[in-house]
């Protein structure tokens, strides 16, 4: 009888809960980027993460890395940090947050093409069926049909693809680099990976755009974007992958537009449709099936 390992479990509960924070952080996210340009944003995010996670790095003692190991984490967190997330706010500023939650679905898809090539973790037809239920589940969670398919919206869907390939791949580079790392110290470093990106376009979105007054609501907006969304979600995220195989890992992304879907029902009044409960299951058996053995 097939059984679920024992190692994944820490694993999937990292992913899950990383998952689970991101889905809840737009409602937030919504609010500080009426004040904050979004390059702003991140990089207040990326320094709020690199300072918190230090405090622990500090704490722990860790072996410093070698100079090799340093500068091949931080260009993985270039990919993830700078790339990605700068893709990911051209999109869903030429695009629609429906196609964003669309397009951005395939990223597992692109982490098992890219576990294949660079970890040579070839995934079997249990992984691959896997996949496809928990992606039938999450298009049944977003329904595909608020989403919009225009010329106008080329250029932000292409930047939203974008994003999610370049996730994928720096999913797996940090799979492939926690090898010989501790995880809380490459999470670490990947932050400072963004900053070169980040910092000048934050720098003309101030001097071109500004920005709006400070309040303790906003304060306490940015921390928790910085400390629970960015420092203790990215590091979750990451762990998952260090613990898991990269397609297993990926599956628990799914867990996003689930727990955003609850609570938008919670805080905005939006219905729970028996096609929601539908997609909820899917994704629930799809992570099943690729966390079972034998």
């Amino acid at each position: 009888m097939a059984k679920v390992s024992r190692v994944s479990l820490p694993g999937l509960f990292a992913g899950l809960a990383a998952a689970s924070i991101w889905g809840g952080m737009y409602v937030v996210s919504k609010a500080v980027l009426d004040t904050i340009p979004p390059f702003t944003l991140v990089t207040l995010r990326l320094v709020l993460g690199f300072c918190a996670l230090g405090a622990f790095v500090a704490g722990r003692g860790l072996a410093r890395p070698s100079a090799r190991q340093f500068w091949q984490v931080f260009g993985v967190g270039f990919v993830g940090y700078g790339v990605s997330l700068g893709f990911q706010f051209v999109g869903t500023k030429l695009s629609t947050a429906a196609n964003g939650s669309l397009v951005t679905s395939v990223t597992p898809a692109f982490v098992f093409l890219f576990a294949g090539w660079l970890l040579g973790e070839k995934a079997g037809r249990r992984q691959w069926g896997a996949l496809l239920v928990s992606t039938l589940g999450v298009l049944a969670v977003i329904d595909p049909r608020s989403a919009e398919v225009q010329p106008r919206l080329f250029w932000g869907n292409l930047s939203l693809l974008a994003a999610a390939l370049t996730w994928a791949l720096y999913s797996v580079l940090v799979r492939k680099t926690a090898r010989e790392m501790d995880i809380l110290m490459l999470s670490w470093i990947a932050f400072l990976g963004g900053l070169p990106l980040t910092i000048p376009l934050a720098g003309w979105e101030l001097t071109t755009i500004g920005m709006g007054a400070w309040t303790p609501g906003l304060v306490a907006g940015v921390l928790f974007l910085g400390l629970i969304s960015t420092a203790l979600a990215m590091y979750l995220w990451n762990l998952a992958f260090k613990l898991l195989d990269a397609g297993l890992a990926s599956l628990t992304f799914f867990a996003q537009p689930v727990v955003g879907s609850i609570l938008g029902s919670i805080f905005l009044g939006e219905a729970i449709t028996p096609l929601f409960l539908l997609g909820g299951l899917l994704i629930g058996v799809g992570l099943l099936l690729a966390s079972r053995r034998g």
